[in-house]
Parts: C-alpha cells; sequence; structure tokens
C-alpha cells in the first residue's frame, strides 16, 4: 500500500471572511467612527464612544479569524491505494471421526493423536495466508459449518483452537463434508460464466466415507461443475496404528491396535476430478509439506482498489474561537453591553 498524505480546507469560501476584515475596518475607519472590526459592532459601544483598551478589539477578531478557519474545516487525508492483493476463499473440511484420535503421530519425541498433529499445521497455514477468506467445515458422522467464510483469521484461530474429536456424532460423511463445503462458495458475485472464481477447498481426513447422504463422487462432481479445485489429504499413517482406550471419566486406559482405514482411490479421484491434488500425510513433516505445495500453487491477484481516510481538525480552532470572541465580548464592559438591550 502507498500511503499519500495531505491537508486541505472541506469549505475554503469561509477564509474570504477573514480576508474581508481589514476592508471593514478600513471603510468604518474613513466614516470616523471607532468600532470593532466586525460588522454592526459598533451598536456595541455607541457612536461616540471611544474605547478603552484595543485588547477586546483584538481578541474578538481574533476569535472571529479561529472561528472562519474552524468553518472552513481542516482535513488530513490519508489516501491508500491498494495496488495488488493476493487472496483467495478457502474452506477448509476438517475430519473429527472418532479415528482421528489414532497416535501414529509423534512430536518431540511423544506420540500425539492426527488432531492434535493437523491443528497447528492448519493454523500455520492460515498465517501464511493473511489476505485470504476462510471458512472451516467439520465433519464426522455429519457435516457443519463451524466458521463461515472469514477475513478475521484471530477468530478464526480460536474455532480451529476448539476443534476435538466428539464434537460431532462419530462416523465420516465425505461427501457431505465436500457439498456443503461446495456451498458455503456459494456467491453469485463470485462468479463469471457458472464459475467460481478464487475459490478452493482443502479436504483432510484419515478414513473411508462411511456416513452421509452424498456420494463422494456426487460431491465431487458438484465441485467440478462450480469449477471449484478440491486438494484432498489423506492422514495417517497406513496398516495397524495405536488407538487410546479412555474410561468413562476420560482418562487414558491404555492402547489397542486398530486398521487404518484410508480410501486414497476416493481422495485421488476427488482431487483429480476438480483440478487439485491428492496429498499423503503419513508425518507431521508431509501434513506440512502438503500445506506448504498447496500455499504455493493457490494465489490470485484482484484488481487494485483504494481507500480514503479523512480526520477532521476543525475542533482545534472552533474552541479556542469561541473562547476569545467571549473574552473579547465580555472585556467591552458591563454598560457597552447594555446597548445591546
Amino acid at each position: 500500500m502507498t500511503p499519500v498524505g495531505g491537508w486541505s480546507l472541506a469549505n475554503p469560501a469561509w477564509l474570504l471572511f477573514v480576508l474581508a476584515l481589514p476592508l471593514i475596518a478600513w471603510l468604518r475607519a474613513r466614516r470616523g467612527q471607532p468600532v470593532f472590526v466586525i460588522p454592526f459592532v459598533s451598536r456595541w459601544s455607541g457612536r461616540d464612544a471611544v474605547p478603552r483598551s484595543r485588547l477586546p478589539v483584538i481578541l474578538v477578531n481574533a476569535g472571529i479569524v479561529l472561528l472562519a478557519i474552524a468553518l472552513a474545516r481542516p482535513q488530513h487525508i490519508d489516501e491508500k491505494h491498494l495496488v495488488k492483493q493476493k487472496g483467495y476463499d478457502i474452506v477448509l473440511a476438517i475430519d473429527l471421526s472418532g479415528s482421528m484420535l489414532a497416535e501414529d503421530y509423534e512430536r518431540g519425541g511423544q506420540r500425539i493423536n492426527r488432531l492434535q498433529a493437523m491443528k497447528p499445521i492448519i493454523e500455520a497455514f492460515m498465517a501464511r495466508r493473511p489476505n485470504d477468506r476462510i471458512g472451516v467445515v467439520t465433519f464426522g458422522g455429519r457435516a457443519y459449518t463451524l466458521a463461515p467464510l472469514s477475513s478475521d483469521h484471530d477468530w478464526l484461530h480460536e474455532q480451529v483452537g476448539r476443534l476435538k474429536v466428539g464434537l460431532i456424532e462419530d462416523g465420516t460423511a465425505i461427501g457431505d463434508a465436500l457439498a456443503l463445503a461446495v456451498a458455503r462458495l456459494n456467491q453469485p458475485e463470485r462468479e463469471k460464466d457458472g464459475q467460481r472464481l478464487g475459490g478452493f477447498i482443502v479436504l483432510l481426513t484419515d478414513g473411508a466415507n462411511n456416513s452421509g447422504s452424498i456420494d463422494p463422487k456426487q460431491a465431487a462432481q458438484l465441485a467440478k461443475a462450480k469449477g471449484i479445485p478440491v486438494y484432498t489429504i489423506g492422514a495417517g499413517q497406513e496398516g495397524e496404528v495405536p488407538m487410546p482406550v479412555f474410561d468413562d471419566h476420560g482418562r487414558k486406559l491404555g492402547y489397542e491396535t486398530v486398521l487404518s482405514e484410508l480410501d486414497e482411490r476416493t481422495l485421488a479421484d476427488i482431487a483429480d476430478t476438480t483440478g487439485g491434488r491428492y496429498f499423503r500425510a503419513m508425518d507431521s513433516g508431509t501434513v506440512d509439506a502438503a500445506f506448504a505445495a498447496i500455499d504455493r500453487e493457490r494465489k490470485l491477484e484482484f484488481d487494485a482498489k483504494s481507500s480514503v481516510h479523512t480526520q477532521e481538525f476543525y475542533q482545534f480552532a472552533a474552541w479556542p474561537g469561541f473562547g476569545l470572541f467571549a473574552v473579547g465580548f465580555w472585556l467591552v464592559g458591563p454598560g457597552r453591553r447594555e446597548a445591546l438591550s
């Protein structure tokens, strides 16, 4: 952004009144009438009175000058040109099924579950794209909108921080999640010839579709029809993985071994159908690499825009002007002020 700052007057015509004050004083002086240099002020003291001091004249005229400046409305204008802004509309579809508790990832030499491994990488991805609007869809046995498209990334980070397995009934409704993500990107003002411009979906799951009412391939066709690329990330290691066992109070009792059931073919088909890519994320490093690759591939430049911020400064002249005018009026004296009645 290129700031262009400067001062200006919103109503500069009021300054003509200030320029007219000396002329008024000169004309009245030629008439031999001692007056303040403002119209009709001779009525304050009478025709033959002689001011005891020039101080009231100075104060009143100074007040008038400041009031005229206030009426001219001095402003400071800060104009900002957004030359080119990169950004996209992105919907993250995140799996919260029970299998995301499998602890087949590591951090700092300690075993962590799949969701714990994903959350900081998702947050880092959002941090790398500060100009994007991002929405979040979560799914298990059903799909829900956690956050609509938003440019408030602090709020989005809070929403992602709330994610945990168990918020949604168990299951893996990939088709429903993808269809909902497409619906979140449905904005006619950002479409051209029926194609959604500047939007894509990141679908992150560790399982095969086993819930919901929409087949993943049907949902992929919906995204394709709208021109929305879908990047799919298959999380978790292949084969047998350790799954924690908890008691009724949520305390971890130990582990059992379960078979990881990731449908890579379907995830790859979704990506191929829509023009995205499929990534296999078997550890934290490959998850981060997948999001980094998506970040590099999807950048968009929008048209230049400009905004103008105006700050008013009239009050810095108005209040002193009123004050000087009032003091000058008071110094005229009680007897002279009675002439006004």
